[in-house]
């Protein structure tokens, strides 16, 4: 029997791990080695994006790495390392939820298209203020720091000291009201 513990592939991620933990660079790469496609192939399961599989398994096992510190083999190290993936898949799928959409709609182009020409002396920066102003005050100051001004949103979050995912909705729902104002 302890030659089949020998044998089983969990067994011997954990042993590697273990190893690894201690610092030993070789069992490190043995281990990297030993699940680097099963790990791969749980990602592309689970992200349903092969492109961004290889991506995604270099994340877990940098996450690894980072925590190896912690492992005790309670666990086999290939369950251990699923986890991780499952996580960083998880993560990575609400990192993309969480971004803005870009508009179908250039808001630009359409306001320039929206203004009368016949006018003299009125510029495109006139009626785009004039839309802004239509928007509520939280909205407005987004958009305009982060699509006027290009501050980074996590930079306009901490200025005005609310969560970045306010920002994303303020600067989403100002979008959504300019091209409605634009269309109407």
């Amino acid at each position: 029997m302890a030659s089949a513990l020998l044998h089983d592939p969990d067994e011997t991620s954990t042993r590697l791990a273990l190893a690894a933990r201690s610092g030993d660079l070789d069992a490190l790469d043995d281990f990297v080695r030993a699940l680097h496609r099963d790990v791969r192939r749980y990602v592309v399961h689970l992200s349903a994006d092969p492109h961004a599989a290889e991506d995604l398994t270099q994340e877990t096992f940098l996450r690894a790495l980072k925590s190896l510190h912690r492992f005790e083999g309670r666990s086999s190290a290939r369950t251990w390392l699923l986890s991780i993936a499952r996580r960083t898949v998880a993560d990575d799928l609400r990192r993309k939820a969480s971004r803005p959409r870009i508009s179908q709609q250039d808001w630009q182009f359409a306001a320039e298209q929206a203004q009368p020409r016949d006018l003299p002396g009125f510029e495109d920066r006139i009626a785009l203020a004039e839309l802004l102003d239509t928007l509520p005050g939280d909205r407005r100051e987004v958009f305009v720091l982060t699509q006027l001004a290009g501050v980074p949103y996590a930079q306009t979050a901490a200025r005005l000291g609310c969560p970045i995912g306010t920002v994303r909705s303020r600067v989403a729902r100002a979008r959504t009201a300019l091209a409605e104002l634009l269309a109407a």
